[in-house]
């Protein structure tokens, strides 16, 4: 999918992506014949690109999760829709970890170069989810959490996604 070039009033706000994530995690009429379970692995696909911003939607069976990774140069956000999610974050990058359960209805939102990990750590429930980044994503870079604090694992592009 060919992508225009984002000006910077084209870009959304934190705020701006929590406000369409909470539109959309209050209309799953929309979106909710798209969920897929995946055993092998997080299932998710993009539901909406604009010139500015996507929207994902992602379900998580148990203890599946991202790892630590942030998103590159773009503003995201994302909300619950069913289940629960444990979000962590490193302050600072080498603070210990600090783990916030982020559960149905609740929307988290974040500036650039954000790293976090975010799992379902339920043992027996699913977990849906929709994400907004503006601009669209284009790179991440995963981390690996070591004693000293997260060290870069690898960056990925579009293309790996």
């Amino acid at each position: 999918m060919q992508r225009s070039n984002v000006t910077e009033q084209e870009t959304l706000s934190p705020k701006q992506l929590a406000a369409e994530v909470r539109r959309l995690t209050a209309t799953p009429a929309e979106w909710v014949a798209r969920v897929r379970l995946d055993p092998e692995g997080r299932w998710y696909e993009r539901i909406h690109t604009a010139d500015g911003y996507e929207v994902w939607l992602i379900s998580w069976l148990p203890g599946q999760s991202t790892g630590f990774h942030d998103h590159g140069g773009s503003a995201g956000a994302f909300g619950v829709v069913w289940g629960a999610l444990d979000e962590c974050v490193v302050p600072g990058g080498s603070s210990p970890a600090l783990v916030s359960k982020v559960a149905s209805g609740d929307v988290r939102a974040f500036g650039p170069r954000y790293v976090h990990d975010v799992r379902n750590s339920a043992t027996g429930s699913v977990a849906v989810s929709v994400h907004a980044y503006s601009p669209p994503l284009s790179a991440m870079t995963r981390y690996d959490l070591s004693p000293g604090g997260l060290v870069v694992a690898a960056t990925e592009g579009e293309e790996d996604w």
